[in-house]
């Protein structure tokens, strides 16, 4: 029986398992052990690491809601990223759109957004994170500037291109991948009459911060730009009702 539980406790481990029980389970001819029910669960968190071992699983989506295309998009860019890239539409002619770096930011910055009154025009939530490449915020951004840019609003929209001070991600460098797409959409953003406001820190921050202001010079975007300096949560309330920084 030792053997078999420590046998048991590796598998669990190896395989990256949240749940694992055996039970019933009974012992025949002395001393072979023998599974008659198991329930088991596992993470999709940790689907990178483990597609070779599991194979193919698709995973429900969560409440039993259906993920739509751009969803699933953003979920299979996330399955083979060693990056984090999540997104959910929470209100598709939303006008309050947010591009946030970091899980924990991603909450703050959503919570923020109601708490001045502005939950039912917040479109989605999501964040981007674990030092994403070039091309892959390059694709989470045109997602989202693309689901943005669908309805227009007559009040215009705002995108809140946020983030906290980052321990190791190269700011700059992901803001090449945003940068790219919002060239890309410059015509439809001006159509849709968007509004940015950019506030980020972190490694190579004043870098990507400088890019980002020359960026609304280039492409005629109103673009605010804004350090660490700046509180984090600040950023809302002054892309939403046009408070002083």
């Amino acid at each position: 029986v030792e053997a078999f539980i420590k046998a048991l406790y590796n598998f669990y481990k190896n395989l990256y398992y949240t749940f694992l029980e055996l039970n019933p389970f009974t012992i025949v001819d002395g001393n072979q052990i023998v599974p008659l029910d198991t329930v088991a669960r596992i993470d999709d968190t940790a689907s990178f690491w483990m597609a070779k071992k599991w194979g193919e699983i698709e995973f429900p989506a969560p409440f039993g809601r259906e993920l739509t295309p751009e969803e699933k998009y953003i979920k299979e860019l996330d399955e083979k990223s060693g990056a984090s890239l999540k997104l959910t539409i929470l209100n598709p002619k939303g006008r309050v759109w947010t591009m946030v770096a970091g899980g924990g930011a991603s909450v703050i910055y959503a919570d923020t957004i109601v708490d001045l009154g502005y939950g039912k025009e917040l479109a989605n939530y999501g964040e981007y994170s674990g030092n994403p490449s070039t091309d892959e915020t390059y694709e989470y951004a045109k997602t989202i500037l693309d689901l943005m840019t669908r309805e227009k609003d007559p009040r215009g929209k705002v995108l809140i291109i946020g983030g906290g001070i980052a321990n190791f991600t190269d700011v700059a460098k992901t803001f090449q991948g945003i940068i790219k797409a919002l060239r890309d959409y410059k015509d439809k953003l001006k159509e849709h009459n968007v509004k940015i406001y950019v506030r980020r820190g972190g490694p190579n921050y004043q870098e990507g911060l400088r890019q980002m202001r020359e960026l609304g010079k280039e492409i005629g975007v109103p673009i605010e730009v804004y350090g660490p300096e700046l509180h984090m949560t600040r950023i809302v309330r002054i892309a939403l009702e046009g408070g002083e920084n």
